[in-house]
């Protein structure tokens, strides 16, 4: 696709452990296609695992969560001095520091910038001043990228609300796709326990508490027949963490099972019968859920962005209202009450769909173009 033309991608994350979960595969193949490719995060356990990709690592220091704004200036100099170092062709940006001082800085380098919009986390909806700060920032960076991706139709329309990056090229991906060779048809064992999984950061936003208090009730209604597991990095740095403590008080109590974190979580998946994230944070669409449904298993999330595009409700799953636990109860009793059977054609409808509309291949194809533009 490259023809004979080389080129310096640099691709950007606030964490080497996303770039290597989310996009490993989209960096093979621009890799692939005969580029070099330079990944700029902050060091952590996966950055070694990205160098073993063929990337060459670049470690730089970005505050995820923080406001402060020396720290910003030093993030944003940081990569000025990257793009202009290495002579880089190509930036692709993802989650939202990066979106923001990784595309001021190239192009004040006169680098090229490809941004992706994976869910607008709280951004637009908590009006604190470092949210009223970042939202500015966010319309006034997004106006500099040569082209963004968007992973839902709600996000594109909040631009549009707010008139941001209007003269910029822009796409839809389903996502960050799934890997449809890695996440395969498995089916959950039929021994009389309904299981149930809940993949993600252990933040509230993410509807943490709710899915615990829908469980408090069904397994006060169906004893051991039924289990309830959480699965995600536990005590982030972010305002709407879980702590440890909170946790260990819910595990104590007997309704959940949190199983820590995981470099195969299909190995887990593979075990449930339905996946849940009932979140009301802006997601972009949840990878948790791509994999799930890819894997055959049968969906209950919310009716919030980026969440409901992975259901067709009552086909592959159902959909709860944000921030009810009642309705998240009502909808995992459903499944519950549901033959094994009946479940498992639930969960060959997801698959169907990941299939036919969430393939990671589309995702990697449009980048690929992208970056030859």
């Amino acid at each position: 696709m490259t023809g004979n033309k080389s080129l310096a991608v640099v691709i950007t994350a606030n964490t080497s452990w996303y770039l290597y979960n989310f996009r490993k595969n989209t960096i093979l193949a621009i890799i692939a296609e005969g580029n070099e490719v330079y990944a700029v995060a902050p060091k952590d356990a996966y950055s070694k695992k990205l160098e073993e990709l063929g990337c060459k690592f670049i470690n730089i220091e970005i505050d995820s969560g923080g406001t402060n704004p020396i720290k910003d200036m030093g993030t944003l100099y940081n990569f000025y001095k990257i793009y202009k170092g290495k002579k880089v062709d190509v930036v692709l940006n993802f989650t939202p520091k990066n979106n923001i001082y990784s595309t001021f800085a190239a192009r004040t380098a006169g680098v090229r910038v490809i941004n992706n919009i994976a869910g607008l986390g709280t951004l637009f909806i908590n009006e604190s001043i470092p949210s009223k700060i970042a939202r500015l920032l966010y319309k006034y960076s997004q106006s500099k990228a040569d082209f963004i991706f968007f992973q839902n139709e709600d996000d594109r329309a909040l631009f549009k609300f707010h008139k941001i990056a209007q003269n910029v090229k822009s796409d839809r991906l389903p996502g960050s796709g799934a890997d449809l060779s890695r996440f395969t048809v498995s089916p959950a064992p039929d021994d009389g326990v309904v299981r149930f999984l809940l993949i993600a950061r252990m933040l509230f936003d993410k509807g943490i508490g709710q899915y615990v208090e829908a469980a408090r009730v069904l397994k006060d209604k169906y004893g051991s027949s039924v289990e309830f597991k959480l699965l995600g990095f536990l005590d982030v740095d972010n305002p709407s963490a879980v702590s440890k403590e909170q946790m260990a008080e819910w595990v104590n109590e007997g309704v959940v099972n949190y199983l820590g974190t995981s470099d195969n979580v299909e190995a887990e998946i593979a075990q449930v019968d339905c996946m849940v994230l009932p979140s009301y944070y802006r997601e972009g669409v949840p990878k948790s859920l791509l994999e799930a449904g890819a894997m055959g298993k049968p969906i209950v999330t919310t009716d919030n962005v980026g969440c409901r595009e992975t259901v067709d409700d009552g086909y592959n799953g159902f959909i709860c209202k944000p921030k009810s636990s009642k309705s998240l109860e009502f909808s995992l009793d459903k499944i519950i009450a549901l033959s094994h059977d009946e479940r498992l054609k639930l969960g060959s409808n997801s698959r169907l769909k990941i299939e036919s509309e969430f393939d990671e291949r589309i995702v990697i194809e449009k980048y690929l173009k992208a970056i030859m533009r």
